[in-house]
């Protein structure tokens, strides 16, 4: 063979080797973006239920304005921790007030953390996401 020809295998196998590394970090990236969204999706629910929550007569099973008391169930989080994502972690604080409280979720399989203070109208303000 030529020296053009070993130049161009040589070339060729770098121009291949340089795709194969972007296509691994697109999609590594590509996942930690899809776990960031959909926990603040699911964060979004939880505020949308803890919301709903607020708004009911104590004597419905509601908060009757206060989210003194909210449980796991109340917010949504009984139900989405039993569904398809196990792997997350949910922590759920009150804020110091009966007018909000905090939410924070945790990916496990990307380790996306997305924060969010909820009060009587759902989310308030974005949702805070820290990727890895």
């Amino acid at each position: 063979m030529g020296t053009q020809q070993l130049l161009m295998i040589v070339l060729g196998v770098i121009i291949v080797g340089v795709a194969i590394v972007v296509g691994i970090n697109m999609f590594s990236e590509g996942a930690v973006n899809a776990e960031a969204d959909r926990l603040v999706q699911e964060v979004n629910t939880v505020g949308s239920n803890a919301a709903a929550y607020w708004r009911k007569p104590v004597q419905m099973g509601g908060g009757g304005r206060s989210f003194t008391g909210i449980t796991a169930d109340a917010t949504g989080l009984a139900k989405l921790n039993v569904s398809s994502n196990d792997a997350t972690t949910w922590e759920v604080s009150q804020a110091g007030t009966a007018s909000s409280f905090k939410i924070k979720a945790t990916g496990t399989s990307e380790g996306v953390v997305v924060e969010a203070t909820i009060g009587p109208d759902g989310v308030v303000g974005s949702p805070t996401v820290t990727k890895p």
